[in-house]
C-alpha cells in the first residue's frame, strides 16, 4: 500500500512538473493570423527552439533582438534570403506588402507577437508559413531586421521600448 501511495505521489509531482513546463512555454497565446487557431510550436524546426532569445520572447511577447547590433549583423542576410523576394530588399514591398512603414496589412503585426504569428503560420496571398523555412530563433532575428527597416513615425513603433525610441534612427537604404 505504501509503495502504491508513493508511486501515486511521484506520478502527481511528475504531472505537475510537466504542466508547469507547458504553462511556462505557453505564456503567450499564439494564434494563426487568419484562422485564429492556436499555433503549435512543436512544428518548428528542431534547432533554435531553446535559445535565450526564444525563451525571453515566449515569456514576454517582446523580441529581445530588436536594435541589437550583433543580431542585426546576421539579420540582413536571413531577411534577404527568406523575405526580400516578396517584400523587397528594403521592405519597400513587391508582390508582398511593404514592411518599412507604419501601415500593416494585419494591424496585429505592429506588435512583436503579431508579427511572429504571421511569420510562423503565414497569412493570405503568397505569405506561406515560415515555420518550415526558419527556426524560431531565426524568425526573431528576421523580425529584428524588419523593425530595423522601419521609417515611419516613431510614436507608431510600439515594438520599441521608450529607451530605444530615444535613439532610433530611421533606416536609409544605401543608394
Amino acid at each position: 500500500m505504501k509503495t502504491a501511495t508513493t508511486s501515486l505521489i511521484g506520478a502527481a509531482f511528475v504531472a505537475l512538473a510537466v504542466l508547469a513546463v507547458g504553462a511556462a512555454r505557453a505564456a503567450l497565446d499564439l494564434r494563426h493570423t487568419i484562422t485564429g487557431e492556436v499555433l503549435n510550436l512543436d512544428e518548428a524546426l528542431p534547432d533554435g527552439r531553446d535559445t535565450p532569445g526564444v525563451k525571453s520572447f515566449l515569456e514576454t511577447g517582446h523580441n529581445p533582438y530588436t536594435e541589437n547590433p550583433e543580431i542585426l549583423a546576421k539579420a540582413e542576410p536571413l531577411f534577404l534570403s527568406a523575405c526580400s523576394g516578396c517584400h523587397g530588399h528594403y521592405g519597400e514591398g513587391k508582390i508582398g506588402p511593404g514592411l518599412a512603414d507604419n501601415y500593416w496589412t494585419y494591424p496585429k503585426n505592429a506588435t512583436d507577437q503579431g508579427l511572429f504569428e504571421t511569420m510562423f503560420g503565414g497569412a493570405n496571398g503568397q505569405m506561406g508559413p515560415q515555420v518550415f523555412n526558419l527556426t524560431l530563433d531565426e524568425m526573431l532575428v528576421v523580425m529584428a531586421w524588419v523593425r530595423h527597416l522601419y521609417n515611419g513615425p516613431i510614436e507608431d513603433a510600439v515594438w520599441l521600448t521608450d529607451e530605444q525610441k530615444k535613439t532610433f534612427k530611421p533606416y536609409k537604404p544605401p543608394h
